[in-house]
């Protein structure tokens, strides 16, 4: 086989609406080798990828393409299902292909298949090539100029795991994130366009005058006031408690004598935590003694140089998620934890926790993998528990004081369950601070029924809030957070795009385009055309 050359399609182009990447390619001597004819060609290939057996081609029906491998299919579209398979087992549900013969040129195919992330999908449709190279007989194998494909991977196909290792690698790099890409795919659910601009995830909703840009759950409506207001934390504080909104009673300080000042004021137990955190880092809870306090304040100080000191409530932890000025969807966190076997240590208890294919590094997957670290173990200590120490059968061990996902915690949906008053009074604090999308963590007796300031209190109001807890909660219902963003910024029925029209044929066309863009202009549209003579 030899590659001519690709392209990738990121909108609408002349084989679909979808967006794909192609690969021309040349069978050369394999043109008279279709899959039937090779033996064992076929039994091979749906061994080493068994899950092809789902795949409908243009049967519409699981086992389509396999009906059509035993009655004979040409290399070029065998190559197209490899290359969705490979995606789709690296975690990018990717269903449409298509190959065609190129006019005139026996042999030479397009072949097309939808794709996620372009290099991701390059890599696969490069290990695609590998793979059913390496199935054929030795005298039909040859491979030219692939490495024009794509040339960061040396070539030599090992493995289905190495494969699929491989493509997963570059997934974790370019794949939106959770958040964004929630928002993403609700819109490409409306049909609203989207497209990337830039390596992170900084993502383009509609076209046009009607383009709304995204990074995370921050949107171009997300006011920078509103932002920074939020990452103060103490500003926070004193605009929801000016609003009757209860907080925890504390004060900031910016060394150790005054934050012991402040605890023996407000009264142990006490939290500490940097002004400007987030995601947990550098938070302490339960502080109950000086010595306690000493090496809360040296973490904290780790992250910033000013640091809250306030009152530690007793309670579960909820995150209230606000979107367009209405709660949308709550949650209970729960710290990370093991539960003992009476066999294994915590060490090994952790270690299959993060055995579970739902966790990841970060936020890659839908929960993140548990790290062993220094604050956990100071943690156990409070608890006379180590590393090494063997829990009992069904003894619960926590192993941090916060219940963020990005330290390991899991999530409960509890959106059916926060009372009405409690709903209005996080809707207001989203108003306080100005947010469009706001998180807001709660801590409360239950979410169930109204809090003051003896039962529960508002600790932050987070712009930017993760998705993560709302879309894959561990118990619960998922929450269509996504399609409530674009819903916002994209009402029911109104506009995302800007029409375009394509004329082609042989003699004529610009013309024709002149022809077309004078009748809209008397119409009174605004019309842009481009066309061999100019723009």
């Amino acid at each position: 086989m030899k590659f001519h050359n690709k392209a990738v399609y990121r909108g609408p182009h002349i084989f679909s609406g979808t967006p794909m990447v192609c690969i021309r390619l040349d069978l050369e001597e394999l043109e008279n080798w279709p899959s039937n004819k090779i033996a064992g060609f076929n039994e091979k290939l749906l061994s080493l990828l068994p899950s092809l057996h789902e795949h409908g081609c243009s049967y519409g029906v699981a086992g389509g393409f396999a009906k059509r491998l035993a009655e004979g299919t040409w290399l070029g579209h065998v190559i197209e299902h490899v290359a969705l398979e490979l995606q789709n087992i690296a975690g990018s549900p990717v269903s449409r292909g298509k190959t065609r013969s190129v006019r005139g040129q026996p042999g030479v195919y397009n072949v097309l298949y939808e794709y996620e992330t372009e290099n991701m999908a390059l890599c696969a449709g490069r290990l695609a090539v590998e793979l059913v190279n390496s199935l054929l007989p030795e005298d039909l194998q040859g491979l030219t100029g692939f490495e024009g494909l794509y040339g960061d991977y040396e070539g030599g196909f090992t493995s289905i795991a190495a494969a699929v290792d491989y493509v997963r690698a570059i997934a974790a790099r370019e794949r939106l994130g959770p958040t964004t890409r929630a928002i993403a795919l609700a819109a490409k659910r409306r049909g609203i366009p989207v497209m990337r601009l830039d390596g992170e995830s900084l993502v383009q909703l509609g076209t046009g005058k009607y383009r709304k840009c995204i990074r995370g759950s921050v949107t171009d409506a997300t006011s920078a006031v509103a932002m920074d207001t939020a990452g103060d934390k103490a500003l926070t504080k004193k605009l929801l408690e000016e609003s009757g909104i209860p907080v925890p009673r504390g004060s900031v300080v910016s060394n150790e004598e005054d934050a012991l000042e402040a605890a023996l004021e407000i009264g142990y137990p006490v939290v500490i935590k940097p002004l400007d955190g987030n995601q947990g880092k550098g938070i302490t809870t339960g502080i109950a003694s000086e010595a306690q306090l000493h090496e809360a304040f040296l973490f904290a100080k780790r992250h910033s140089n000013a640091i809250i000191v306030e009152k530690h409530y007793e309670g579960r932890d909820y995150r209230v998620l606000v979107i367009a000025g209405q709660v949308t969807a709550v949650a209970e966190r729960e710290a990370a934890q093991v539960i003992g076997d009476g066999a294994h240590n915590v060490s090994e208890l952790i270690e299959r926790l993060n055995a579970d294919p739902k966790r990841g590094n970060g936020h890659e997957e839908v929960l993140t993998k548990i790290c062993l670290h220094d604050q956990i173990e100071k943690y156990l200590a409070k608890a006379n528990k180590t590393f090494a120490s063997i829990p009992a059968a069904g003894e619960k061990v926590r192993l941090c004081g916060t219940a963020n996902l990005s330290t390991g915690g899991t999530a409960i949906d509890r959106t059916d369950d926060i009372h009405p008053l409690n709903i209005s009074l996080m809707e207001r604090a989203a108003r306080v601070i100005g947010l469009d999308i706001a998180g807001i963590d709660v801590i409360a007796e239950d979410i169930s029924k109204p809090i003051s300031d003896l039962t529960g209190a508002v600790l932050e109001v987070n712009a930017s809030p993760g998705f993560r807890m709302h879309l894959h909660p561990s118990k619960g219902r998922a929450n269509p957070v996504g399609e409530a963003v674009v819903s916002t910024l994209f009402p029911a029925g109104a506009p995302s795009s800007v029409p375009v029209a394509a004329i082609t044929g042989t003699n004529g066309k610009s013309t024709t385009g002149r022809m077309v863009a004078h009748i809209l202009r008397q119409n009174n549209y605004n019309v842009g055309l481009t066309s061999t003579s100019g723009v």
